[in-house]
């Protein structure tokens, strides 16, 4: 397994749709930076988001997910409550091919400020938008910045295919068209 670089990110994007918009070149000035970087692309963090409350009491369990657990909320920032989180969806669609398996993580530039993104896989043969878990883990309120950069994906190519992919064993997130809670396959 080998890590992809620019030029093989780069030709994906625009010859078969891997990710889509695709920023080419990292855009910086006055943003947290997004767009495709030496080793990665910086995705951005959409303007639909879920912040997580405890108004109603509820348990978190992820068989019996309660809806009552977020507000929903949409704009251009979103302040995150103390020691809390919220879930929110890139900007970009990513189409996986096979051979390649995607691990995200956590910009440093939030990572500095105590904001924290859950390390997520993209499987071999997954699309959609990503849902992204972002974590407050100051005693302190947060903001993120829609339409800016929120984590880098990392893309391994397998010497070898995977013998089922996601797509293969119709996994219960293919296809997401945004912001998806936790389910539990039927």
């Amino acid at each position: 397994m080998s890590i992809a670089n620019d030029a093989w990110i780069r030709k994906m994007a625009l010859e078969h749709g891997m990710i889509e918009p695709f920023q080419e070149g990292l855009v910086t000035k006055g943003k947290i930076s997004f767009g495709l970087s030496s080793y990665g692309y910086d995705v951005r963090v959409g303007r639909h988001f879920k912040i997580f409350h405890n108004l109603n009491s509820t348990l978190v369990d992820p068989k019996a997910f309660d809806h009552r657990s977020f507000v929903d909320h949409v704009g251009d920032e979103c302040i995150i409550p103390p020691n809390s989180f919220v879930l929110a969806e890139t900007v970009e669609r990513f189409r996986v091919p096979r051979e390649v398996l995607c691990v995200c993580l956590g910009k440093s530039t939030y990572a500095r400020c105590g904001i924290i993104v859950n390390v997520t896989p993209l499987e071999p043969e997954w699309e959609g938008v990503v849902t992204i878990e972002i974590s407050n883990t100051t005693p302190l309120p947060a903001k993120i910045y829609a339409n800016e950069g929120i984590a880098q994906i990392l893309f391994f190519r397998a010497d070898e295919l995977c013998q089922t992919s996601y797509r293969d064993r119709k996994g219960k997130y293919q296809n997401q068209p945004g912001l998806t809670l936790p389910k539990i396959a039927e």
